[in-house]
């Protein structure tokens, strides 16, 4: 039976225009979730283009699938593959490709995964107190939160609720769990936020602190980062010049990492202050579009809450002569 994918694309007209993909262009989209934005790009590189689409959800790629069929033009093509982002360059040297005009990121989980109560992303459904405490991207993985709460020591737990969910009161929930698991494992969605609860985290704050936590352990679970990282490493190494690269973030996490590699791109040379000459060599290789971050109107957020924290960042591959 056909799994309904459904995702409303977030900042589809301003992921267009700074993408800015032409008839004949390659494209690739390193989250096609269920093809909200990639049939909107095969649109505009109809009729001779090439869109790659890459996700680790098997559920997705089904989807896009179907999508992307109806709404290939006439010479188009599309190559779907069960892959992470961070591989890019891997994926695209394996299908003969050696540079692309365009590459798009929309990073974080999608709206079929939050609401599919088995997937273990949501804390907040009102019929997932039992579902599992898995939250992988990829099921093929044999890491879930559960297995990470189960056997992490209590220094890591904290590391990474302090780091992922910038969470007040880390070490007091990573003690709780690691004292907790003694007598009994954490399986599912309402083990966790008992604990919580009775670890006394986020008292008199505006927002659940399960939101924090939820988002740590799906980090964790998916070194969703570390990924950002060699994914946007990547796909600038695979951008011919004057490609562009999107990135759709959903937390400051995700939007630092990126507006720093972009900065840093662009600056080229990594010398210290203190040196007055060049020395290491390092050019430039981006050139930054949007100087600050895109953000969705006041009616798309209306009409889409879930876009409300995205924040949209573009860059442009650059010759060395235009760097010089």
């Amino acid at each position: 039976m056909a799994i309904d994918f459904a995702h409303e694309p977030v900042l589809i007209s301003e992921c267009l225009e700074y993408l800015a993909p032409q008839p004949g262009s390659v494209v690739v989209d390193g989250t096609v979730g269920g093809g909200g934005h990639s049939v909107e790009i095969l649109g505009r590189i109809a009729p001779s283009g090439t869109l790659i689409g890459l996700d680790l959800d098997e559920q997705a790629l089904e989807a896009a699938g179907r999508r992307l069929k109806t709404g290939a033009g006439e010479g188009s093509r599309v190559q779907l593959c069960r892959a992470s982002f961070r591989r890019l360059d891997e994926v695209l040297h394996e299908l003969g490709i050696e540079a692309v005009d365009g590459v798009l990121l929309d990073l974080g989980v999608s709206s079929h995964q939050l609401d599919t109560p088995e997937r273990g992303f949501r804390f907040s459904s009102d019929d997932g107190a039992q579902s599992p405490l898995d939250m992988r991207m990829d099921r093929r993985s044999d890491t879930t939160a559960a297995t990470l709460l189960q056997r992490s020591s209590v220094e890591e737990l904290e590391g990474w609720f302090r780091e992922y969910g910038e969470l007040p009161g880390s070490r007091r929930l990573a003690r709780q769990i690691v004292a907790r698991r003694s007598q009994s494992p954490l399986r599912s969605r309402e083990d966790l936020l008992q604990l919580i609860r009775e670890a006394g985290i986020g008292r008199n704050r505006r927002h659940h602190p399960a939101t924090l936590v939820f988002q740590a352990l799906r980090i964790a679970v998916n070194d969703e980062l570390n990924a950002l990282r060699d994914g946007l490493a990547a796909a600038i190494a695979m951008l011919r010049p004057g490609g562009r690269l999107v990135v759709i973030s959903y937390h400051s996490l995700e939007d630092r990492i990126v507006k720093h590699t972009f900065r840093d791109e662009a600056r080229g040379c990594r010398c210290p202050p203190q040196v007055p000459v060049c020395v290491c060599g390092v050019q430039p290789r981006l050139r930054v579009i949007t100087r600050r971050p895109v953000r969705p109107s006041q009616s798309e957020a209306a009409g889409n809450p879930r876009s409300r924290s995205a924040r949209l960042r573009a860059a442009e591959r650059v010759t060395l002569e235009a760097a010089a």
